[in-house]
């Protein structure tokens, strides 16, 4: 081939346009950068209520926008001259009694549905599953009726059996998920060794699923904590008002909204739920742990 006709033909190559390919590596991460900026304007966004909560409550000009920092404590006296602390007593008296009968009665339920032979077990699960996301208004004038009926009106104690009435459903559903992970040969062993059923079940499944009973008690306490139509309809005594109803009965109750007091008022509402959380922290962190307990 001659040097003219080789010239050519790097010309003819010249004249075509290059196609160019974006590395994978490169699209990959600029996905990923865009997908962090998504994530980091969602979370301003959600974050941006909770700044203003803070700056409110601790502002001691606080309004309805941001204003410059002036720390104070004012607003948190005058959130429990509103009567915060009381009402959260309230919410926790409810909040807890209606966490340890739910629970209680889901584990023997969920442990009853695990382990045993129940007839119809698929359709129980299944309608309990529906159960657990009717929505409660659906059930308040029959509850109400049947409060009244047995006199049971005004009363925290069975307000907070009807708290843990409504949870009971999902509770059940799910403890009864973890208790089908732990082994049953750890309970054949203690069987042998002449352990009975209920002991059996407090002392060996209990403690082997307790990560899952502590997600489904924090759960229930939360719904129970942030619970407004059921206290509201079952308990008019103003004594027995909860966190929840009192935040609300704060902002309706004056024609001009105090913002630093109320933003206080839910700063202290908040604190038991995270305390909770920290506290449970190192017990959900570890999860369930059946290393060694079964030889294969």
């Amino acid at each position: 081939m001659s040097t003219l006709e080789t010239f050519a033909q790097s010309g003819d190559l010249l004249d075509k346009p290059e196609v160019l390919t974006i590395p994978p590596s490169f699209r990959g991460t600029r996905n990923k950068i865009i997908v962090s900026f998504i994530h980091m304007v969602l979370g301003i966004v959600f974050l941006l209520p909770m700044v203003w909560v803070v700056d409110a409550a601790f502002s001691a000009h606080a309004s309805g926008s941001l204003t410059r920092p002036s720390f104070t404590l004012v607003n948190f006296r005058a959130a429990m001259s509103l009567g915060a602390g009381r009402a959260i007593e309230n919410s926790l008296y409810l909040a807890i009694v209606s966490t340890v009968v739910a629970t209680f009665v889901s584990v023997l339920a969920a442990y009853a549905l695990s382990r045993r032979r129940v007839p119809l077990k698929g359709s129980f699960l299944v309608a309990t599953l529906m159960l657990s996301g009717l929505p409660i208004t659906l059930l308040l004038i029959p509850i109400y009726f049947l409060y009244v009926r047995l006199g049971w009106l005004n009363s925290p104690f069975y307000t907070s059996l009807a708290l843990a009435a409504s949870s009971v459903p999902f509770t059940i559903w799910l403890l009864k998920n973890f208790f089908d992970q732990v082994p049953k040969e750890l309970e054949e062993a203690a069987a042998i060794e002449g352990a009975g059923g209920v002991r059996i079940l407090w002392r060996v499944v209990v403690p082997l699923a307790t990560p899952g009973i502590l997600v489904a008690s924090i759960i229930t306490f939360i719904n129970s904590w942030g619970s407004f139509l059921l206290p509201l309809v079952l308990d008019a005594n103003p004594s027995n008002t909860p966190a929840a109803i009192g935040i609300y009965s704060n902002i309706v109750a004056n024609s001009q909204v105090s913002y630093g007091p109320l933003a206080a008022y839910a700063i202290l509402f908040s604190l038991p739920v995270m305390l909770l959380y920290l506290l449970s922290t190192r017990w959900l962190h570890g999860g369930f742990s059946f290393a060694g307990g079964v030889k294969g």
